[in-house]
C-alpha cells in the first residue's frame, strides 16, 4: 500500500466514492486538470464515504457551528484526495501542496474562515507533512455555496507532481 493511503487507513479514514450529484446539477469541467507537473483542482465539497454530499448544512455562524465546519473541511479534504487518487491513480505522486482557497458559507457576521479552513489543512499537513504539505492559502466567507441548502465547505487547491 501506498505511503499516504497506509496514513490515511491507520488514522481510520476512508477516501469517498465518486460525487453523487443531485440529478439537476451538471459540471462540464473537469475536478482536476493536470498540466505538466502543475495539478489544478476544481472546488470540492464534504462528502459521505459512499460518495454522497455532507452535511451539515447551509451557514457557519447559524446553521452550522465551527467543530461542525472543521470537520467538513476534513471531509473535503478526503473528498478532494479521493478525486486526485482517481486521476494520478497513487497519492504518493505529490510533491507538493502549492495553494489552498477555502470558501465558507457564513452569516454575515462570521469571522472565524481561518478556523473552519483549518479542518483541512490539519489533515494535508498530518498526511503529507510539514514540507510536503506546506501551502499558502485564503479563508474566505460566501454569502452562499452550491447543492441544496447550501454545503457549509468548499475548497480548491494546486498541488505539484512528479
Amino acid at each position: 500500500m501506498a505511503h499516504i493511503e497506509q496514513k490515511l487507513a491507520d488514522l481510520g479514514l476512508v477516501l469517498p466514492e465518486p460525487v453523487k450529484l443531485p440529478p439537476d446539477v451538471r459540471l462540464p469541467f473537469s475536478l482536476v486538470n493536470i498540466r505538466e507537473r502543475r495539478v489544478f483542482v476544481s472546488g470540492h465539497g464534504p462528502q459521505n464515504d459512499d460518495g454522497s454530499i455532507a452535511g451539515p448544512f447551509g451557514k457557519l455562524g447559524k446553521d452550522v457551528t465551527v467543530e461542525e465546519g472543521y470537520e467538513l473541511a476534513r471531509k473535503t479534504a478526503l473528498s478532494m484526495l479521493a478525486s486526485l487518487k482517481r486521476e494520478l491513480m497513487d497519492l504518493d505522486r505529490i510533491q507538493a501542496w502549492c495553494r489552498v482557497f477555502g470558501m465558507v458559507n457564513c452569516a454575515p457576521e462570521f469571522t472565524q474562515q481561518p478556523a473552519v479552513i483549518n479542518g483541512f489543512s490539519d489533515l494535508i499537513y498530518e498526511l503529507f507533512g510539514p514540507e510536503a504539505g506546506r501551502h499558502a492559502r485564503s479563508a474566505v466567507g460566501m454569502a452562499a455555496l452550491p447543492m441544496g441548502d447550501g454545503i457549509a465547505v468548499e475548497i480548491e487547491a494546486e498541488v505539484l507532481i512528479d
